[in-house]
């Protein structure tokens, strides 16, 4: 009995001096330093740019009734792919040089399973073509007319995509272009800041899994068969259910050089929130090349596990939408170069 208490003694005045310490030194239970507990039931949405907001609603009607974020992010950006408004995704996007509309799509999920489609032409939902490659294919990505072909079996639609208002602009830039690769391309078109205008979604459910979506009719007037980012697992699209998930968007060549996506994630798993990691990985591009990065847009985005997110660009202009339990909005980030 006597050994039994001198154990308890010391077993308390062992805990008071630890908590003692804890305070003299400032240090906390890990558990208590998030800013925020981990969402459980309360998921949210977040996307490029301001036709996200419409997007995030679509994604909202599988998020809110406790649905899994996969389909989510595939039903939510389905929304600009139909848009024949929307001219840098799916339906109605600009055409490359010679006048043909090819889509560029990714997805991933939980499990980090993901399914790409490159340079694919005549199917308005690329997105769909992409997560059948994922669950249907051994494969990752698909390109071209093998894309196609392999969309065409599996029951999606053939139609043409270019409309009467990007067929009509293409023919007037054909008047004075040049058959050969211009720097910047986009920003010789009139409204230049909505040239490729990507969308990329990621989301969090409300069983604390994540997804993402990304797709895009790319850089207007590219040559025939480039492909930029967006249909790139790591590049335009990254997520690791352990940590957080990351989009892009803008010219897809520098985001590819640095990986943007992967490396936004990373720098999360190293503690950095949203904001910070988007805006150390746009610094990485300017680092990489000043005065290239002075001339391009490009826009990150990001969503961790806690359910925090952020945005930083390039150049200002750069927005993005959000929806969840209590917001539902469109914010402009913060970027590097300002006017």
């Amino acid at each position: 009995m006597a050994d039994r208490r001198k154990f308890l003694k010391l077993s308390l005045l062992t805990s008071a001096a630890v908590m003692a310490g804890q305070r003299l030194f400032g240090k906390t239970d890990p558990v208590t330093e998030y800013k925020y507990p981990l969402v459980k039931d309360n998921p949210i949405v977040i996307s490029t740019w301001d036709f996200g907001k419409e997007a995030n609603s679509a994604a909202w009607t599988i998020l809110g009734k406790g649905g899994r974020a996969l389909d989510a992010v595939e039903k939510g950006v389905m929304v600009p792919e139909a848009d024949p408004n929307n001219q840098s995704v799916g339906l109605g996007g600009r055409p490359d040089r010679d006048g043909r509309v090819t889509l560029d799509a990714c997805i991933m999920d939980e499990n980090y399973k993901c399914g790409s489609v490159a340079c694919l032409e005549h199917v308005v939902h690329a997105i769909s073509v992409a997560r059948m490659v994922m669950e249907k294919t051994p494969h990752v990505m698909l390109v071209g007319d093998g894309a196609l072909q392999f969309a065409l079996e599996n029951g999606f639609k053939k139609e043409n995509l270019l409309t009467d208002k990007s067929e009509k602009e293409w023919k007037e830039w054909l008047k004075t272009s040049k058959y050969k690769p211009v720097k910047n391309i986009e920003n010789i078109l009139p409204g230049s800041a909505k040239n490729h205008d990507t969308i990329g979604m990621v989301a969090l459910d409300a069983s604390g899994n994540m997804s993402g979506a990304c797709t895009t009719s790319g850089m207007a007037y590219k040559l025939h068969g480039r492909v930029g980012d967006s249909p790139i697992i790591g590049a335009g699209l990254y997520v690791d259910n352990e940590v957080g998930a990351a989009t892009s968007t803008g010219v897809g060549e520098e985001v590819i050089r640095i990986v943007g996506s992967h490396l936004v994630v990373e720098l999360m798993r190293q503690g950095m929130d949203p904001e910070t990691a988007c805006k150390k990985a746009v610094e990485r591009i300017v680092t990489r090349n000043p005065a290239a990065a002075k001339e391009v847009q490009v826009g990150f985005l990001a969503l961790n596990k806690k359910g925090e997110y952020g945005a930083y660009a390039l150049q200002e202009g750069f927005s993005y939408a959000v929806k969840n339990g209590t917001t539902e909005d469109v914010f402009h980030a913060k970027a590097i170069y300002t006017r």
